[in-house]
């Protein structure tokens, strides 16, 4: 049996699938398996695909007739899983030589729920290394205090569900799945998630995947309303927190992080389409009404000026009506 099984979706990524197929064979090992899931593409992925998975030890094609999003077909893989650990690539990124077997060899040796990496930012030919916010390296942390306060970049604010491995009792009991409904901001519930529900994590000190920035397919690069998928994540998790041992302690964190999420896409709503941009200001003032106001006035006088201004007339809009 594989102690690694890697997750792989692809969906219309055929310019850049041979890449990040080439370099899972450069990292293959009889101790992994990579089930690559082909999420309905209808632009020569299918034959990429096909043709690595013949050439790539312990691969496994997962076909789905209909699209169904990156949150199903990451899930399909964890379903088809059958080593002690998983970890996950998008299609269109890539890994250095080697870099899972020394991510499989520092899970095993801490024997952690799970462990998060850093990572390299590709954008063109530019390449910057992004560091998991963690307060240490290689040693067994409380996912709870990886949460952290409010005013700080913490784990959670780190969203790349890539950069990491994850210990397959996380997942037994149909645990620890994507939620299909979101087609986008599914990583940072998930991530949220992971931190309420284990309890041990770590962070290496590794830097092995590649994350391909600015791609025209990437879901980070739509313009419609599948960006506003932010709101019911953000939603479910307060919803989450309210009943949460640590309410009190967490729920700054999260309202906080909402804002920021809300700030962040009216600061660039001129760029969406425009019903989305009026869908988004509109929901953005029922989100503000929603969330804990006694913690939410709090943020409000914590966050910087030019956001604490923008959040503030969302939510008097409700008032003034």
């Amino acid at each position: 049996m594989p102690k690694l099984s890697v997750v792989v979706p692809f969906h219309n990524v055929g310019a850049y699938a041979g890449t990040t197929l080439s370099s899972l064979a450069r990292n293959a090992d009889r101790d992994m398996e990579f089930l690559l899931v082909d999420d309905a593409s209808v632009d020569g992925t299918t034959a990429v695909v096909d043709h690595w998975a013949e050439r790539l030890p312990g691969a496994r094609v997962i076909t789905h007739r209909t699209n169904a999003g990156i949150a199903a077909a990451r899930n399909s893989g964890i379903d088809a899983a059958r080593g002690d650990f998983i970890t996950f690539l998008d299609g269109d990124d890539w890994y250095a030589p080697g870099h899972l077997g020394r991510l499989l060899r520092a899970a095993q040796e801490l024997d952690c729920d799970f462990a998060r990496t850093d990572h390299v930012q590709s954008t063109g030919t530019s390449r910057v290394v992004r560091r998991a916010p963690a307060p240490l390296r290689d040693t067994v942390l409380d996912p709870r205090e990886g949460i952290g306060a409010p005013e700080r970049e913490t784990m959670v604010d780190y969203p790349f569900v890539w950069a990491g491995i994850y210990h397959r009792r996380l997942f037994e009991d149909g645990a620890q799945r994507f939620a299909t409904e979101l087609r986008t901001a599914e990583d940072r519930l998930w991530i949220w998630q992971l931190h309420l529900r284990a309890r041990t994590y770590a962070a290496l000190g590794l830097y092995g995947v590649f994350y391909r920035r600015g791609v025209t397919t990437s879901l980070t690069q739509i313009k419609d309303d599948r960006q506003l998928d932010f709101f019911p994540a953000y939603d479910a998790l307060l919803d989450l927190l309210r009943e949460d041992r640590d309410a009190e302690r967490l729920l700054p964190k999260a309202v906080r992080t909402y804002c920021a999420m809300i700030a962040f896409h009216n600061e660039k709503a001129d760029e969406y389409e425009p019903a989305t941009a009026r869908r988004l200001r509109g929901e953005s003032t029922a989100a503000l009404h929603r969330m804990p106001q006694e913690v939410l006035d709090r943020t409000l006088t914590m966050i910087d000026d030019k956001r604490g201004a923008l959040l503030s007339r969302l939510r008097n809009k409700q008032k003034a009506a």
